[in-house]
């Protein structure tokens, strides 16, 4: 077998062939199916977007209408689970706590029938129903309070800040919140995806798929991106302090969140647009001060750092949007998970037609043939300070 070279992260290495979406990182292209997300984000939900990645094409109105009802009907989850989530500790990450509640959806729903459509199509429906409920539920009752049930008159993206806050929302904000959604659904083979593939390819139950998605999503570099750039606007404090700020994390070569894309070497076609509807909510809320450090931290870096390709990614956006909306900051990933589930299955279904166990190789760096050293006569390593 030929022995392929190394590249860290497995970057530039193509692991499946997908029909689901396509990214051009040069000109800054993003399509779902074919469709570029520009013009889903203005004519089309988060929900028929979720149709079109998961069956690949755009549903007929009786399609999408029996989609959104099935989804109404399972919002709801079982009181075990509830019950369960009430004794998670109040101060664990909401991410830990939709991880271990998506995995528990599979003691109820897991069949592993992966060869029957209605099986199928039963776990789409289920987890893109109960996930949002889900989290506005630990939201809740992590504060000691009992989880809001849906509201069976609100549409998908209205009905999540309704569980938020109890409050049916603005439609403006409903509708910014849903094309969030959609842009966020899905973005080829990003690390959760890889791991939901790299799981799937087992044959476990979705469930599992999507719960290992969960925690990779979880990490710093990749969901966690949009907490941690508001807590870095906030370090900022004021558009005066952005050069100096931007200086000092070049010169002790510190990553500035929210920038940067191992794709994109232009600004992220997602961050375009969630910059206008951060604008257009602010006109209807409020301004956020932050906007203008955002703005004035963006020039900057595009002075600094546009000739090595690095401009504002998916994140540094979506966390001023969230918090005009309200949405806590440690919900943010969470948040993330939502729309992303629908990529998460599209890929699981498409993986399922072509399906082989992932096995890559490694690049072996240890040594050969030592011997085995009995426990009495191993000696223990001292360091130069004197530390074992």
């Amino acid at each position: 077998m030929t022995v392929c070279e190394y590249s860290p992260g497995l970057e530039g290495i193509p692991a499946a062939q997908s029909s689901i979406s396509y990214v051009d990182g040069k000109n800054g292209i993003l399509e779902y199916r074919g469709i570029r997300i520009e013009e889903l984000a203005v004519k089309s939900t988060f929900l028929e977007t979720a149709y079109l990645l998961i069956w690949g094409k755009l549903p007929t109105q009786d399609e999408l209408s029996e989609f959104e009802t099935d989804i109404l009907y399972h919002r709801r989850i079982k009181y075990s689970i509830r019950d369960m989530m009430k004794c998670f500790p109040e101060t664990g990450h909401p991410m830990d706590a939709l991880q271990t509640s998506a995995a528990a959806l599979g003691l109820f729903y897991a069949r592993r029938a992966l060869d029957d459509p209605t099986y199928i199509r039963q776990a789409v429906v289920r987890l893109l129903a109960k996930i949002p409920t889900m989290v506005a539920a630990f939201k809740l009752m992590r504060k000691g309070n009992d989880p809001v049930q849906p509201n069976d008159d609100l549409g998908y993206s209205a009905n999540f800040l309704y569980m938020l806050t109890e409050r049916p929302p603005d439609p403006l904000a409903a509708r910014i919140f849903d094309v969030c959604l959609t842009l966020h659904a899905e973005h080829t083979i990003n690390a959760s995806t890889f791991s939901a593939m790299v799981t799937a390819s087992t044959l476990t139950d979705p469930y599992a798929v999507v719960a290992s998605a969960v925690g990779t999503l979880a990490g710093p570099l990749h969901g966690g991106a949009n907490e941690e750039v508001l807590v870095m606007l906030e370090e900022i404090g004021s558009k005066e302090n952005v050069l100096p700020y931007v200086e000092k994390c070049i010169a002790n070569k510190h990553k500035i969140m929210g920038f940067g894309h191992r794709v994109y070497k232009v600004k992220d076609p997602r961050a375009t647009i969630l910059q206008s509807l951060a604008q257009e909510l602010f006109a209807a809320t409020g301004y956020d001060d932050y906007y203008d450090i955002a703005v004035e931290l963006e020039n900057v870096i595009a002075e600094k750092l546009g000739s090595k390709g690095i401009y504002p990614n998916v994140d540094f956006y979506s966390g001023l949007v969230y918090r005009k909306l309200g949405i806590p900051n440690d919900l943010f990933t969470p948040v993330f998970a939502i729309a992303r589930v629908a990529g998460w299955l599209a890929h699981w279904k498409e993986q399922l037609a072509v399906n082989r166990i992932f096995r890559p190789t490694q690049v072996y760096q240890g040594e050969h043939n030592l011997p085995y050293i009995p426990i009495e006569a191993r000696v223990v390593a001292i360091d130069s300070n004197g530390n074992k």
